[in-house]
């Protein structure tokens, strides 16, 4: 594991706002974002785009939605990601009998000292596993709209706040799957981007039979290779990366592409805007540079935007959005 504390790490030195200070510090991420690759890869084999799209939303702090038939990795992934970043990690089952309180925590009467005390939920950690968020109601889904958003659980009038990072992975299966709910809207635009794992090719599915049938687990092998305050460190940098005002011009024309679109029956909210902007900043960052061009946005979109969009068709959100954006110009 790296040391975050040394002299030659150029993430510590946070308060180097230079276009200098900022360069360093991101050659630096990227030999951290190559080193994470690496060690997840020795799990998820074959997946490096999705490993890849996945680390950039976590690093804009956004949360990450894996839809996709069960068995095909989504939890072995949200744990491997966990593990290479010695972050605190833990997992909830959603189910149809699940409580709002079962995720947030209580208040629980403490019979020698006759007072109440909040017992904190699973929610409490740096990086939650939402496993089958669609098979619990929408009231138990609620109960993450306030965290996701704010960070924080409210519990009669406590509020009580999540230490940093906190991530939510939640995996979905499809909607034609028994026992699942559709998640309402307000929750699905908590999610920054909707991933697909899919299968994975046949040289690859021969080679995971290699790594996962020998007599230790690859998981339990799995050390850290970067610190959680080392990647807090890439989640402050994001902000510093350049985004120039065709861009953010060219990024809220694609957002208006999209929303005044007849053939989308979803409102798309300023927010969106907000996080695929954050987003290309992230991809521009993890690609070593202190600033967007318009691949970086043209990247993201679909993953961003694919699941805010509705269409009558039952056509793909990501199809659209990549219909948009050949509609819209491109800033030179």
């Amino acid at each position: 594991m790296s040391d975050a504390s040394s002299a030659g790490d150029p993430t510590a030195a946070s308060t180097d706002l230079s276009r200098d200070g900022v360069s360093r510090t991101i050659a630096f991420i990227q030999q951290q974002f190559d080193a994470v690759m690496a060690n997840v890869r020795r799990v998820i084999i074959g997946k490096d785009d999705v490993i890849a799209r996945l680390i950039v939303a976590m690093t804009a702090r956004g949360h990450v939605l894996l839809r996709d038939v069960p068995g095909v990795g989504k939890t072995m992934l949200a744990r491997s990601v966990a593990a290479s970043m010695a972050c605190q990690f833990k997992r909830i089952q959603f189910t149809p009998d699940l409580l709002p309180m079962d995720v947030t925590g209580s208040n629980v009467f403490d019979m020698r000292r006759r007072v109440f005390e909040f017992q904190r939920g699973p929610v409490f950690t740096n990086l939650l596993l939402a496993d089958e968020i669609n098979r619990a109601p929408p009231k138990t889904q609620s109960a993450l709209l306030e965290v996701m958003e704010e960070r924080q659980v409210t519990v009669e009038g406590d509020t009580h706040r999540l230490d940093e990072p906190f991530q939510v992975i939640a995996t979905m299966n499809p909607l034609d799957h028994e026992g699942t709910y559709p998640l309402p809207a307000a929750q699905l635009d908590r999610f920054m981007v909707m991933l697909s794992l899919g299968h994975p090719s046949e040289s690859a599915e021969v080679h995971m039979l290699d790594v996962h049938l020998r007599p230790d687990a690859p998981l339990a092998q799995l050390q850290p290779v970067i610190t959680r305050d080392e990647f807090l460190g890439w989640q402050r940098t994001v902000p510093m990366i350049f985004v120039s005002d065709e861009l953010k011009r060219y990024t809220v024309a694609v957002v208006h592409s999209l929303r005044s679109d007849p053939r989308n029956l979803q409102s798309i909210s300023p927010r969106s805007t907000i996080q695929l902007a954050r987003a290309a900043q992230s991809r521009a960052m993890l690609r070593g540079r202190d600033f967007v061009v318009a691949e970086d946005v043209q990247t993201v979109a679909p993953d961003v935007m694919g699941h805010r969009v509705l269409l009558a068709d039952g056509r793909a959100g990501r199809e659209f959005v990549l219909e948009a954006l050949h509609r819209v110009a491109v800033p030179r």
